[in-house]
């Protein structure tokens, strides 16, 4: 009997070994097989970076990291990036702080950066956020909030500078916290750069 048996498992292996060799494939198994479900990744947001510098007094807000520019009906998110090349695709939520600059509340240049868009062009993320900041005029207020803090500034000044040029010297002032807005210009075109520079409304 144990003969036959094994003689008829040798027979049936052979005639049907075309249908039944992925038995014995261990990558076909595993494939197969169940797989341990795989930790779930959280990919979180860069951290608000911490004020380290000499602090301005602000006004207490309520409201989450943002720009509010009351003349042009601008309100929008307030975005910190940890290097240059996660700007462009931070500046789709919102406006960026470039990095390195002076944070809202310390002495130096703030330095905000956003798209603009020419008119007419549909409100699609941010791309319109700055597309009118050449109608910004002395004295009219920019409101920053960053940390449950509002700091409001006047605006001073506006130029049109080269692209890759440098914020002009005049606008750095010792012992001060400025605020510099920047965006390409013409709006929607990346041949120029328009600047507007802001001071504190009050200083402490």
């Amino acid at each position: 009997m144990k003969y036959f048996f094994l003689f008829f498992l040798l027979s049936f292996l052979i005639f049907n070994w075309g249908k039944i060799s992925w038995l014995f494939n261990y990558k076909v198994l595993f494939q197969v097989l169940p797989k341990p479900v795989e930790e779930t990744k959280v990919i979180e947001s860069p951290p608000v970076p911490a004020v380290k510098k000499a602090v301005k007094k602000c006004e207490h807000s309520e409201k989450e990291d943002s720009i509010e520019i009351p003349k042009l009906g601008i309100s929008a998110p307030l975005r910190f990036v940890q290097n240059e090349n996660e700007v462009n695709s931070a500046l789709d939520s919102g406006v960026v702080h470039f990095p390195d600059s002076a944070l809202p509340g310390e002495i130096g240049e703030i330095i905000i950066l956003g798209h603009s868009a020419p008119p007419g062009w549909p409100k699609i993320k941010y791309d319109w956020v700055f597309s009118q900041i050449q109608d910004l005029g002395a004295g009219d207020l920019i409101i920053l909030n960053f940390k449950k803090c509002e700091f409001s500034f006047k605006v001073s000044d506006k130029k049109i500078l080269l692209r890759g040029g440098e914020i002009p010297e005049d606008w750095k002032v010792d012992g001060e916290s400025t605020l510099v807005l920047i965006s390409c210009w013409p709006p929607g075109k990346d041949i120029k750069r328009i600047a507007v520079m802001a001071e504190p409304l009050e200083n402490p």
